[in-house]
């Protein structure tokens, strides 16, 4: 290995540091930049500064749970009882939110999931509005003897009507950012 010996210490002008008698602390100058460089934006940056992946994980979580309170009412409910059941509403609609959230939380590293994002998106709002309709017919057939299901199919009403706002917000920041991209 080479080596030598330099002195690596920054000096002003009129200092010398080889003088005898130097009285005064030497003084650090220090490099500063003059002109800040932007950094490059990547794509979907004005998309992502939202952070769409916040919204992405409660689809996530509001997937799990409607297919959590499916399945409990799957084993607990009678076939015929409810078109709820009958059509596995919340089973469907909670692995189409799942799906939903997961594709949203991957446009951080493959920008070029957006247009798959939107149509996950859009399915999971119609899927809803459908499963709402098929609840809200449950509903108005409310039989005092099935109150506890009932109110599970209200929670999943509720929790559809979050999910709903959730894509709904993230269809309207897709389409923005899609046709900020377009020429």
């Amino acid at each position: 290995m080479a080596c030598a010996d330099v002195d690596m210490d920054i000096h002003g002008d009129n200092e010398d540091p080889h003088r005898a008698g130097w009285r005064e602390p030497p003084r650090i100058q220090q490099y500063q930049a003059s002109e800040f460089v932007p950094e490059k934006e990547g794509p979907l940056h004005n998309l992502l500064q939202k952070q769409p992946a916040v919204l992405g994980s409660l689809q996530m979580v509001s997937g799990l749970l409607s297919v959590g309170v499916g399945l409990i009412l799957a084993v607990t409910q009678d076939m015929e009882e409810s078109f709820f059941t009958l059509f596995r509403v919340s089973l469907l609609t909670g692995a189409l939110f799942i799906i939903a959230g997961i594709v949203s939380n991957l446009l951080f590293k493959c920008p070029r999931l957006l247009p798959v994002s939107i149509m996950v998106n859009c399915g999971s709002i119609i899927m809803a509005v459908i499963a709402c309709c098929l609840i809200s017919v449950d509903l108005s057939n409310w039989n005092p003897g099935n109150d506890q299901h009932m109110r599970m199919e209200l929670l999943v009403l509720f929790v559809l009507v979050l999910e709903v706002l959730l894509s709904a917000t993230l269809c309207f920041w897709f389409f923005q950012e899609k046709r900020a991209k377009s020429p």
